[in-house]
């Protein structure tokens, strides 16, 4: 009999010592996915755009924001994009909340998110769009892209968040010249 509980003490042992290994491997599995398709994660792997102008490679840049619902939604398509085609092509996210990207945002005319600009092997830009792209018609044009073909979607508009940079300046600052408004209209 005590034979008997020792091999049952062992027996429930055992499948404790499973269900943790199982329960921390299934929690670490669900992490690493998680934050592999986070934006932040993609942005702190993603190449810089120095980089990418220099590297004879097409090149997307990615306007994004982390409040933005669209570019959240896109976020897991994206990163298997990454995965699949960073040998070949730079994907490059630029952050509209961060000012560093403003020059960039007013070249581009970013007026939504999430925007693509698609670049060629020489850095011309081929194709723009602007909003949630269906994995389809993304994977389409990254496989042109790589191809160096004409892209099959371009110019689409699909559902985003609207973002305007804006410059706030006082009438002292350096950018306005000394031009300084007046209520008063012309005669």
């Amino acid at each position: 009999m005590l034979e008997f509980i020792n091999i049952h003490r062992i027996k429930n042992f055992l499948i404790a010592i499973v269900a943790i290994i199982l329960g921390v491997t299934i929690f670490l599995g669900f992490q690493t996915q998680t934050n592999s398709f986070s934006l932040e994660f993609q942005a702190k792997q993603a190449i810089s755009m120095n980089a990418a102008m220099m590297n004879n490679k097409p090149t997307v840049l990615e306007f994004y924001s982390t409040w933005c619902t669209s570019c959240k939604a896109m976020s897991s398509n994206l990163a298997k994009f990454k995965e699949e085609y960073s040998k070949t092509i730079n994907f490059v996210m630029l952050n509209v909340d961060n000012n560093k990207w403003l020059p960039d945002i007013l070249h581009y005319q970013i007026n939504g998110i999430p925007y693509f600009v698609f670049m060629d092997y020489q850095n011309n830009i081929v194709a723009q769009t602007i909003g949630e792209q269906p994995f389809d018609v993304m994977k389409a044009n990254l496989e042109a892209l790589d191809k160096n073909k004409k892209l099959p979607y371009t110019y689409i508009t699909g559902k985003n968040s609207n973002f305007s940079a804006t410059i706030q300046t006082s009438s002292d600052s350096p950018l306005s010249h000394g031009y300084k408004p007046s209520n008063q209209s012309l005669k």
